[in-house]
Order: C-alpha cells, then structure tokens, then sequence
C-alpha cells in the first residue's frame, strides 16, 4: 500500500506541459481540509525546474501562501523567467486555480562549484532504528473525529515518520518549542536529483508549524485553533536522497500577533546538514 502511494505522489508531481512556461498538476486527497501545501511547494519547483538547464540545481525557495487551494480542481503554474546569469537562474513561479493565484514564488538555481564549507553539527539523538514507529489513534478517538480527518489521521502515507520525542495530538501537553523527526519515503525511487528536491520540497512541509504551538499546549487538533501556513523558504546544501532517513530538527524562536515562526534543519544519517527550512504560520484561537 505505502508502495502504491508513493508511485502516486512521484507521478503527481510530475506536471503536464501546456506550453514553454506553462504546466498543470492535479491534486491528491490526503484527508486535509484543503490541498496541502507541501503539494503545491513540491509541484512549483518541478515547474520551474522544466524551464532551466539541466545543468543548475535549486538551491533556494521562498513562498507565499495566498489562498486555500481546492483539491478537486488542477492547479496551472505559470513560469516567468526571470534571469539567466553566468552561474545562476532565477525564476518566478504563480500557482492559479479558478482564475485566482493561490501560491506565488522565487525560485534560485546554480551550476553545480566548490566552495569554502561549515555547518552545524546535527543533533545527538537516538538513531531511526531505536524509535518506534508512529502509532495510529485509537479507533474509538478516530472516530470522533471529520471523515476527512480520519483519513489524514489513519491513512498510510508515502512518507515514514518516526518522532524522537513522541506528542499526542489529541491530549497535547506543554512543552518547549523544539522537536527532532526522522522521515523517509517509504520505498525505494530513481536517483534523479530532480525528483528528491521536488520530494523533499513536499515533506518539508510537515511538522513545521506545527512546533510553534509545542509551548501552548494545543494542536492542529484543538477544535478552537484556526492554523494555516503563511509563507515557505526552503534552502538546499547538499546532495541527498529522500527515500534513505533523514533527520529534520526544528525549533519555533517566536510566535506573537496571531502568528508563529519555526525553523527546520534536515541532516542525512551521516550528519550532514543537507537543507533548512523556514516557516511562518497562522495560530489563531476562535472564540468558543
């Protein structure tokens, strides 16, 4: 089954071309309320790649989120092609449905040099192996829950998820604002660079905000909290493949306004800092 969701999620970002600048991509129902966003970010950067030489490799991503995109509606990207330098290309990305932009973005490329090198060290933690898989809800709390949300909840993935510090969504607790996941795709694809970018731009969406509501003791679960992605940046350090553990480490510095900021850095089991991410989001309690 996870074999069969991951086949569909490389085929979902691999975007039909209407013309030189212009491509579509469907949706895939995960059980979220609206298309994820992580989607959206994985199928931006394979339309911009299509319009850049083979040669230059993303290495930068920074999103706006506008609108909540409908799931059973394609979703047409629109390239504009910024620049094309000695070394780099940069390209605007537009995302529209329904004749309204639900996404818009830069995207940066650069061929391949050497270069002066440092980087954090990645955090000590127990290796993928020693933590357990996550577990699914209980069937008597699941089916308390939306349909829709029961299938974001039970659903079999096609990315693996093992927390090193296990949370219950449903009865979350204070803590700090700090967290370290290990993450795989759940089988094994071809080493086309290209597609574990794109990969990796979708999963990178998952967990992120989430760790700024770690200190507050609720959850995208909490029936009176609106959450919502605001904006995306994802950089990409170093060769990696998605479908061996990665370990993504995030800490939220801030959140005030309505608003939370988390920080994400994703290691390889080697310890290499292999991409960061950064996201702001939507934390609004409702009234009752």
């Amino acid at each position: 089954m996870r074999e069969a969701h991951v086949n569909e999620l490389v085929e979902l970002l691999q975007l039909e071309r209407l013309e030189d600048n212009l491509f579509r991509g469907q949706s895939r129902d995960i059980g979220t309320r609206f298309v994820f966003g992580g989607q959206v970010l994985g199928q931006a950067l394979s339309a911009a790649q299509q319009t850049v030489d083979p040669s230059r490799e993303a290495h930068s991503l920074h999103a706006y989120f506008l609108r909540a995109g409908d799931i059973d509606a394609p979703i047409v990207y629109s390239v504009e092609r910024a620049r094309d330098g000695g070394t780099f290309s940069s390209r605007r990305v537009l995302a529209i449905q329904h004749g309204q932009p639900i996404l818009n973005g830069s995207i940066s490329f650069q061929v391949p040099e050497k270069g002066f090198e440092h980087q954090t060290a990645m955090p000590e933690v127990p290796a993928p192996e020693d933590v357990e898989p996550m577990r699914p809800l209980p069937a008597d709390e699941l089916s308390k829950l939306p349909v829709k949300l029961q299938r974001w909840l039970g659903i079999d993935g096609p990315f693996e998820f093992r927390l090193v510090w296990p949370r219950d969504e449903m009865h979350p607790v204070k803590r700090p604002p700090i967290q370290h996941i290990w993450f795989r795709l759940a089988a094994p694809i071809s080493d086309s660079p290209v597609l574990h970018r794109a990969l990796l731009a979708y999963a990178s969406d998952f967990h992120l905000i989430g760790t700024a509501t770690l200190p507050h003791g609720i959850s995208y679960l909490t029936h009176n909290v609106q959450m919502a992605s605001l904006d995306h940046a994802l950089w990409f350090h170093r060769p990696f493949r998605v479908d061996d553990w990665l370990l993504y480490s995030f800490d939220s510095p801030t959140a005030q306004g309505g608003r939370g900021l988390a920080r994400g850095q994703i290691f390889d089991r080697a310890g290499r800092l292999v991409a960061s991410t950064a996201q702001e989001g939507l934390i609004r309690l409702r009234g009752e």
